[in-house]
């Protein structure tokens, strides 16, 4: 792979060999300011899928905290390996040391495979990591409110294809309840929505079942596309939303916290054409990053929750401009981000 053709603005390999540590942080850029995005601790096939994945969940950061608002670009960080199997209190704080040499460029955060607790001891290292717990004067577990953002997004959605911003009475299917997944399923319960859910991990379906029997469960993502969905919400890994699931797909809205969502360019416009509302996922799932960026200016939850509110407007302006450019909701997306990123990032030019 040729990384300058990605068009990042820094790409750095880690590696300590006593700790085991090969991790590798991709900054799109900051232009808006420094750039913020989890750190993924996940068991790659290679160091090409790495790469390939900071560069994409990179980009998808900036995209994220430009659209959301937020004074901040986008990076994010990956580590090779089995996080049940390498995960020690020495590696974490091996790559908190890479994190601190970065100088402020690159703030961290909690991803797949990663915890608050672990933030807590990359935090002995480095000053640039969000996302951390209360007893460290974190704000905790952003999963919550990154559901929050998403089921927003989802409200807006029911509201452009429905008339009405409620899934009550809708069908909805939520692939992958482990962390974002789970909170949204007590969302969707709560404003009346029928759930189906399915996971790779059996303990997590089991977690919702101990809580809500009434919970229906698909054998599997594959089987649970085909239903008769109103909404499928993909909250698992990238990618998944490719040719084959657009094309046996039954719901009228995709809208789920899974970043990078879109298998491949021209997948957006498929889903359009089918007549499925796309509610893009850098926008729906910026619920944990706007509950990260504030606490670093000193956590506030009730601050914090109004950003995330604002997740249902910003999602009425993306689908609006979609329907008066004749352009599906992520070009739509992509372009409110990039005007942003240009019009605010130029006023770095005037010198103080």
């Amino acid at each position: 792979m040729d990384v300058f053709s990605a068009d990042h603005e820094q790409v750095v390999f880690c590696h300590d060999r006593p700790t085991g540590l090969r991790a590798i942080i991709g900054i799109y850029s900051t232009a808006l300011g420094p750039a913020l995005g989890g750190t993924r601790f996940y068991p790659y096939a290679n160091e090409e899928a790495a790469l390939a994945d900071v560069l994409a969940l990179s980009q998808g950061m900036a995209y994220k905290n430009a659209l959301a608002g937020l004074d901040l670009g986008g990076g994010k960080a990956v580590i090779i390996g089995d996080p049940e199997r390498i995960k020690t209190e020495a590696l974490l704080r091996a790559y908190g040391r890479f994190v601190e040499s970065l100088g402020g460029r690159y703030y961290t955060a909690c991803d797949v495979g990663t915890f608050v607790e672990d933030m807590d001891i990359v935090a002995r290292e480095s000053r640039f990591v969000t996302g951390r717990s209360p007893a460290y004067g974190g704000a905790g577990d952003s999963s919550v409110l990154t559901a929050f953002g998403v089921f927003q997004g989802m409200r807006a959605s029911a509201e452009h294809v429905w008339g009405s911003p409620t899934l009550a009475g809708r069908r909805v299917g939520v692939a992958g309840v482990g962390k974002v997944g789970r909170y949204l399923v007590e969302n969707l319960l709560g404003d009346g929505a029928t759930v189906v859910i399915t996971d790779v991990k059996p303990r997590a379906v089991q977690a919702i079942l101990a809580r809500h029997p009434e919970v229906e469960v698909a054998a599997d993502t594959a089987a649970l596309v085909r239903l008769p969905l109103d909404v499928y919400a993909p909250c698992a890994l990238g990618f998944a939303l490719d040719d084959e699931v657009v094309e046996v797909l039954r719901a009228r809205i995709v809208c789920g916290g899974a970043n990078n969502q879109l298998a491949h360019a021209g997948i957006d416009k498929a889903l359009a054409d089918r007549g499925v509302l796309y509610a893009p996922d850098y926008l729906v799932n910026a619920g944990g990053v706007m509950q990260v960026e504030d606490e670093i200016h000193g956590y506030n939850a009730e601050r914090a929750r109004l950003k995330a509110v604002g997740i249902f407007e910003t999602s009425q302006r993306v689908f609006a401009l979609a329907d008066a450019e004749g352009v599906p909701p992520a070009a739509a997306a992509d372009r409110l981000a990039e005007r942003r990123m240009a019009e605010i990032g130029r006023l770095r030019t005037i010198r103080l």
